[in-house]
Formats: C-alpha cells, structure tokens, sequence
C-alpha cells in the first residue's frame, strides 16, 4: 500500500498532467478559431473585392434601407453609375437641349410652356395612381441628321402602387417605358429608374440587365395635374426627352 506521502506525491503528478492536458487543448483550440476566423475575413475580403470589380450596384428592395440612409441613398444604391452620371448632367441636357430645339423651332418650345420650362418644378411631385395622357417632345439633336425639336402623337400610361412605390408603364406603342419612381431628397422631384419593352415583349427586362434598354429621369409636377418625365441623354438620338403626363378625364375602375 502506498504510504499517505506517496498519494499525495501522485495526485498532485495527475493533477498537473490533467492542467497541462487541459493547456494544451486549449491552445490548439484557439489556434483553430484563428484559422477559422482569419479564413472568414479572407473570404469577406475576396467578396469585397469581386463586388467591387462588377460594373453593376447591388439591387435593394424597398423599404430594407438603414434608418441612417438619406432618400437619396437608397436610389443611388440602386442606379447603374453609367445612369447615375447622365442624371448628374441633367442641367446640360437642358441646356443643350433647348439650344437646339429653339434653333429649330422657337415657336414650338415656347407653345409647351411650363412642360419645357426646366425651372417649373412644385411641390409634391408625387402622381395620383391611375391611367393617363401621355406624349413625347424631344430636344436637342446628337446627330447633324436628327432635329433639334420633335414631338409626337399622344399615347396611353398607367400610374400604379407597387409596395412603397409608384410605377409607370407606357400602355401603347412600339417602345413601351416601364419603371418605378423612388423618393429624393430634394422633396421637389422623384427619380425614376426603368427599362424599355420592345415590339410584342409582354415585360420589360429588368432594370440593370441590359444598359442599352436602361432609363433613368426625373420625375416632377409642372402645373395643376400636370407632371413630366424627363430623360437627359437617352440611348435614343435627342439629348433630352421630356415625356408629359395628364390624367385621363374618366378613370377606369
């Protein structure tokens, strides 16, 4: 039998080989948590990076912004950059626009009062669901061969709710704009960002899926129920495309 000395000379040999034990796996287990960890920031950062390399802006749903976000923000998380710049260069769209159209026929640009007044924006902008009276005016000329003013015959538009936001969709024609309006900060204008539906297309494609199809404006109110689209340098041969809106007189229900 071993004497009271020796048990105790054994346990405290056990007692310090079960710590060291004990030492040592934790060790190796922090040591794996920091491979781990350092793996999951490597692979944040390469996604990062891929994110950053793409010529398009993450989609975000209404309504999912930060509360810190600015009304501005949440579109331009949205917009193409290639669409963000055109509505930077807006007041030149103007500008040139009306050079041009006043060039070509003064008279008719002076006979769209309010609509081709690129100062005439009010408050509220924001339009009444429901059909409307929709037509076209373009300003401004990219080609030597385009006029410098043109306007066209009158077509149909719809103004609806989509969730938190307003949509518009052109009813008629061989090119039929669609997209939704999105709150800024300036409480003077709506921005709208859309695609273009060709030919028999029942749906447009999605916003960001083709550049050439892609559309963005500035949406605003002119006058008593009388709004405008405006679309600075559009994929088409004007500079400016200012589309006006009016309710139709008999809504349907």
């Amino acid at each position: 039998m071993l004497s009271v000395n020796s048990k105790e000379m054994l346990n405290k040999a056990l007692v310090e080989s079960a710590r060291q034990q004990c030492q040592g796996a934790c060790v190796e287990n922090c040591r794996a948590f920091e491979r781990l960890r350092g793996c999951a920031a490597a692979l944040l950062l390469a996604l990062a990076a891929a994110a950053c390399t793409t010529g398009h802006k993450a989609q975000v749903i209404a309504g999912a912004a930060s509360p810190a976000d600015g009304k501005s923000d949440v579109w331009r998380r949205v917009a193409t950059d290639a669409d963000e710049d055109r509505l930077a260069r807006l007041s030149t769209a103007w500008a040139e626009g009306l050079a041009d159209a006043r060039e070509h026929s003064r008279k008719d640009v002076l006979a769209e009062g309010a609509l081709l007044n690129s100062g005439a924006a009010l408050p509220r902008p924001a339009p009444t669901p429901g059909s409307y009276n929709c037509r076209l005016v373009r300003l401004g000329a990219k080609t030597k061969k385009t006029a410098g003013f043109e306007k066209f015959k009158p077509f149909f538009c719809y103004v609806e709710v989509e969730g938190d936001l307003l949509t518009i969709v052109k009813q008629t024609g061989s090119q039929r704009p669609a997209g939704r309006l999105w709150e800024d900060d300036n409480p003077g204008r709506m921005i709208f960002l859309g695609s273009l539906a060709l030919g028999d297309e029942e749906q447009p494609l999605a916003y960001g899926d083709d550049p050439k199809r892609d559309m963005a404006g500035v949406f605003e109110r002119v006058g008593p129920f009388r709004w405008r689209l405006v679309i600075p340098w559009p994929e088409g041969p004007s500079k400016l495309d200012v589309f006006e809106l009016t309710p139709v007189a008999d809504q349907p229900e």
